[in-house]
């Protein structure tokens, strides 16, 4: 008996396989999605006093050189002082009171030795997810990430969900598009000026006047993002030059 068809056969249907569970990024636009109006926000951090609409939210961000640092310290899980729960590791986190719907959201990034940048979206009037968490865009040295956290990752009902292994599957259906990672090669130690625009369900990411990632998912489109805050994973990060515009979407 020749095997040969049957074998060619088998490869064919094991890479359609495969091919069918890889999931296909959405399409990066490669003009603007959102139209800057009025300038609600800016801040070149230097002098001595700095606004108040920005707060601490985990530790540790500082202003140093012009610039505002932050490096992670919550670096593993600890129990608290009093021993009554435990404190868990968490990237250093910066807030920024202000309210926005749709937004352009404009500021310099430079890994110093951090692992991960990013730009958050909150409400934490919004019950349907952890502490409030919307949407944010993550950026690495090799890949950038938008997150749907309010229907996604930070949803209450799925991380419900995670702890039964029965629903993994179902946990996984619900996860899909809810996220997309883009790949981009970045430098440590060289400043980027990183553009999150956010209008109605999308959000897209430029770096250097460059469009490198997009998403759209129904949590972005989230009508009170109460805050914008500011992420760095590991020894650290700095942000410089942060503009934010109302915006409107691009007829």
């Amino acid at each position: 008996m020749n095997l040969r068809p049957l074998l060619v056969f088998c490869c064919v249907i094991s890479v359609t396989a495969i091919a069918a569970d890889t999931p296909k990024l959405p399409r990066i636009p490669s003009k603007p999605i959102a139209e800057k109006k009025e300038l609600l926000f800016s801040d070149d951090f230097s002098g001595a006093t700095h606004d108040a609409k920005w707060h601490r939210v985990v530790d540790t961000f500082a202003f140093e050189d012009g610039a505002l640092k932050g490096t992670q310290t919550r670096v593993k899980d600890e129990p608290s002082k009093d021993g009554k729960s435990i404190i868990t590791a968490h990237a250093a986190v910066y807030g920024l009171e202000l309210p926005t719907q749709d937004s352009v959201v404009e500021v310099k990034m430079r890994f110093d030795g951090c692992t991960m940048m990013d730009v958050e979206f909150d409400d934490r009037k919004y019950t349907g997810s952890h502490y409030g968490h919307l949407c944010r865009a993550q950026v690495r040295l090799d890949k950038v990430t938008i997150m749907d956290e309010r229907e996604g990752s930070q949803n209450e009902v799925i991380k419900a969900m995670r702890s039964d292994p029965a629903k993994k599957d179902e946990v996984a259906k619900m996860m899909a598009g809810k996220s997309a990672t883009f790949p981009v090669k970045l430098e440590p130690n060289k400043a980027y000026t990183v553009l999150v625009e956010t209008v109605g369900e999308e959000m897209r990411v430029s770096i250097d006047g460059k469009a490198v990632a997009f998403l759209k998912s129904a949590g972005i489109g989230h009508a009170t993002k109460s805050k914008i805050e500011l992420g760095v994973a590991g020894q650290s990060g700095w942000f410089d030059d942060i503009k934010v515009w109302n915006a409107a979407p691009v007829k």
